[in-house]
């Protein structure tokens, strides 16, 4: 058995081709973000996207034949986790989703991919899984909710590694995990259930190479009435053009934190704010779990790097056991799941 899977990241997209449970192709690239500036959209990036994974696939050289395609999941209404196959209704609400992220493509390019193979497609744990504690959804005001919108499949697949390693249940542990990207989640995990989380998408939490995160909200008032600036822009410096992007113009973490490593100006106090915010988010988990917390774990693409994970376990390690599972797990967890439910370990949920 052979599965495709597909993971459209906000400045990435990622590629492999399983069979029976193995890698046999990996690919992927970081789009530059004067690329994606190109688009108003996400979604306007949907043919940019498809071509750059057709031209993958062939350069590859396999044999375009697939059991499964299996895509990371988008922002769809809030979900349990799960395995989801893909029909009409999940790609018309992902066509006309509320907030906009190239996670709302998965669904759509997997769909396409598995139509031309025969095949179904598939997302598992979106990013709208929803299982926050109630006294955590409330705001100041009665008309703000707080969202669950985060990193749920490598957050929850890091947990789940983490707890086989101490020979222990994810349904056993309370943990905190802080996945550091292009966006940033730190979600509080008590016995299985994300019972409180940032939202990571569009204007919560600590700034990331391309996000603002938590803005003072008068401050951001004024800004939207002032006539400068029109709803979409502000939407852009809030998620894609904001963080990191907005003060340097790049997104590349790799450059940022080498200039921040030796020193250089603005890059090293821009890094160190950056973290601070990541530790503020950690601290403020470490409440939402009551104090009881048997692990802190750093993943992420950031998390690959040693200066960054030095700095931020330094802030939190008198918290909790401070453990780095770097990367985003996200492809290796997403064909778990497809073959799961080829081998009929798991049951397939319908979108409704």
């Amino acid at each position: 058995m052979k599965v495709l899977v597909i993971n459209p990241g906000s400045t990435s997209t990622k590629l492999a081709i399983y069979r029976d449970g193995r890698p046999v192709w990996m690919s992927g690239a970081h789009h530059p973000v004067h690329e994606l500036n190109r688009f108003a959209t996400a979604c306007d990036q949907y043919e940019y996207r498809m071509q750059f994974i057709r031209k993958r696939i062939a350069d590859s050289e396999l044999p375009i034949k697939f059991d499964a395609v299996i895509a990371r999941g988008g922002l769809l209404k809030p979900l349990e986790g799960g395995v989801y196959r893909v029909n009409e209704l999940m790609k018309h609400d992902l066509r006309h989703a509320a907030m906009d992220h190239a996670c709302n493509l998965g669904a759509l390019l997997a769909d396409e991919l598995a139509r031309e193979a025969g095949c179904d497609a598939y997302i598992a744990d979106p990013v709208v899984v929803d299982e926050m504690d109630e006294i955590a959804r409330f705001t100041g005001i009665p008309d703000i909710r707080r969202k669950s919108v985060f990193h749920a499949l490598n957050s929850k697949a890091v947990s789940r590694r983490y707890a086989s390693a101490i020979g222990k249940n994810y349904e056993d542990l309370n943990i905190i995990v802080a996945h550091i990207g292009g966006g940033i989640s730190v979600s509080a995990h008590r016995k299985g259930r994300v019972v409180d989380v940032n939202n990571a998408l569009d204007g919560e939490g600590p700034f990331s190479t391309e996000r603002a995160g938590t803005i003072p909200a008068g401050q951001l008032v004024e800004m939207c009435f002032s006539g400068k600036y029109s709803r979409q822009h502000i939407m852009k410096m809030i998620q894609g053009r904001g963080g990191m992007t907005a003060y340097l113009g790049i997104n590349d973490m790799i450059t940022i934190s080498a200039e921040a490593e030796k020193g250089e100006e603005p890059h090293n106090t821009l890094l160190n704010a950056m973290l601070y915010t990541i530790a503020k988010q950690i601290g403020a988990m470490f409440v939402a779990l009551d104090a009881f917390v048997d692990a802190i774990i750093l993943t992420g693409g950031i998390a690959h790097s040693n200066y960054c994970m030095t700095i931020l376990r330094q802030r939190v390690e008198r918290l909790a056991p401070v453990f780095i599972l770097p990367g985003e797990n996200e492809i290796e967890s997403l064909a778990f799941n497809a073959f799961g439910v080829l081998n009929g370990k798991i049951k397939v949920k319908e979108y409704c």
